[in-house]
């Protein structure tokens, strides 16, 4: 039986899972078959960053249900799991920037999938202090930046993460 007195901390995981991930270089490839042939949808981590938030937060309890590929299914995934829109960023929130014209671009170039067209957003995490952890399609790992470095399409919270 389980020792009353300790409870796990999910916010404080979380949050340290987060910050841990900068420079990883484990969400660089995701493979799949299409016709017989291996391929890498995730190009070497420059189209990774719907896979980093999702398995951050699979890994986090279940914050929700599955890994994501893409943004489109990521954000289905979080409304499902009890995530919602706030107005202000906290710790730990999950940020989603617009896309950018040059990110456009290199979605058209290296995505084939017909359903990933519209899927050019993308997340990231709020980590405090104006900062943001998300995936850089440059290094192809997560990397701490500005939180406003690009425009803030919108921020999801989850209540579990109450403290």
């Amino acid at each position: 039986m389980a020792d009353p007195r300790i409870k796990f901390d999910l916010f404080s995981t979380y949050i340290a899972t987060i910050k841990n991930s900068v420079g990883t270089k484990m969400f660089r490839n995701i493979y799949v078959i299409e016709n017989k042939r291996r391929r890498d949808v995730a190009k070497n981590g420059r189209v990774s960053c719907a896979a980093f938030v999702s398995s951050v937060l699979v890994i986090s309890d279940n914050l929700i249900k599955s890994s994501h590929t893409t943004v489109k299914g990521l954000l289905e995934d979080m409304r499902e799991s009890g995530w919602h829109k706030i107005d202000k960023p906290k710790k730990g929130a999950v940020l989603v920037w617009t896309p950018l014209k040059q990110m456009e671009d290199l979605s058209k170039d290296i995505i084939s999938f017909p359903w990933e067209n519209e899927d050019r957003w993308h997340p990231g995490f709020y980590v405090g202090k104006n900062t943001a952890i998300s995936n850089n399609s440059d290094s192809g790992t997560p990397t701490k930046h500005p939180w406003t470095y690009r425009k803030v399409d919108s921020i999801w919270w989850n209540d579990r993460l109450n403290n």
